[in-house]
């Protein structure tokens, strides 16, 4: 609100989003939130899609401020993983704790190491690779104030560290972190009042996918997401092309899931995403940068809150307050929201969108 010379009386009779919590004994109600912080919206809109819940805001937002319901909307989200102590606190659906579990799978971790294995053996995708996402977003947190893990990291270092689920390394997963986010979605004749043109960014395109391949196959193939879908219908939207990217804040609570995303999104063909990797500079000055911040495998992973990770660095690049890792004349950013390892497929929820300056 500081940000945009706003104040909480500024949103009475306006929008509220919030996210949920990974943890439901420390659950707290929309309803909740609004009371402790003492808003009295006239929308109140909540999003429990996982990883693409910052994603999901923007766009229920986005809906209600195009149809005229409210002018603007207060996107916030938060989490407290660091606090969470008890064993099995962390919400898991019906299918993990009667189907998986009790066969020794323990949650994100095993199933993702299913899908790096996978992508492994089908197109031949290799641990540099993979190392490489992991030691530029490392680079990115140290320069980002805000990155929670600072000690530089080698590719020597990365392939030494321990396995946690063959073959997902210590450094292929995202790191947790207590944090909050927000951002504000407002009409265009709203936007113009409260802030100059430079600090504004508009929403080019933007689609989701949910529950993708369902239905399809009986089995379908695990190296997809659902990014395969939105980022087309959000490129179509935008009328931009791949090569006007600028940067892309892909979600990353693995390695593997950038190199799919990557893919998927058409930046590379499927199964090409490790050499993509390999063969460009994604490093903030480099041709097709990659996380700035440092995401949420270096900067960290506020758990339900961290896919307004990716947004809140796109805003500030667009407006070229990025800092150390400031991407020179960026003007078009996409960004990616998975979210929720579903049962038989890879992920439930996806969502891409394209931002401009």
């Amino acid at each position: 609100m500081a940000d945009a010379g706003l104040e909480k009386k500024d949103f009475d009779g306006q929008g509220i989003a919030v996210t949920g919590t990974a943890f439901p004994h420390a659950e707290i109600w929309s309803a909740e939130v609004i009371q402790d912080l003492g808003f009295s919206p006239k929308l109140l809109i909540r999003s429990d899609h996982g990883g693409m819940s910052g994603c999901s805001l923007l766009y229920q937002a986005g809906q209600a401020v195009t149809s005229g319901v409210v002018d603007m909307v207060l996107c916030m989200g938060a989490d407290t993983p660091m606090n969470i102590t008890t064993p099995g606190a962390v919400r898991t659906w019906r299918y993990e704790s009667e189907f998986q579990k009790p066969f020794g799978m323990m949650g994100p971790n095993s199933q993702f190491a299913f899908i790096l294995r996978r992508h492994m053996h089908q197109y031949g995708t290799k641990p540099e690779q993979l190392g490489k996402i992991a030691i530029v977003q490392r680079d990115h947190s140290i320069k980002n104030p805000n990155g929670y893990l600072k000690q530089p990291l080698t590719i020597e270092q990365y392939l030494s560290s321990r396995m946690i689920a063959d073959p997902i390394r210590m450094f292929d997963a995202c790191i947790p972190v207590n944090g909050g986010l927000s951002f504000i979605v407002a009409s265009k004749e709203k936007a113009r009042s409260i802030a100059q043109k430079e600090r504004t960014v508009k929403v080019l395109g933007i689609a989701e996918s949910d529950n993708f391949q369902s239905g399809t196959r009986q089995n379908p193939d695990m190296t997809f997401t659902g990014i395969y879908e939105s980022a087309k219908k959000a490129f179509q939207m935008s009328e931009v092309q791949h090569n006007d990217i600028d940067f892309a804040q892909i979600y990353d609570d693995y390695t593997i899931a950038v190199i799919m995303q990557i893919e998927d999104a058409g930046f590379c063909e499927k199964g090409a995403g490790g050499k993509f990797v390999e063969e460009n500079d994604i490093s903030f000055k480099g041709n097709i940068p990659v996380n700035t911040g440092g995401g949420q495998l270096s900067s960290g992973q506020p758990a339900m809150a961290g896919g307004l990770v990716h947004l809140v660095e796109s805003v500030r690049q667009l407006r070229g307050e990025g800092g150390q890792t400031q991407v020179q004349d960026a003007s078009l950013g996409l960004v990616t929201g998975v979210g929720a390892i579903s049962y038989g497929n890879t992920l439930a929820n996806s969502m891409t969108v394209i931002l401009g300056r």
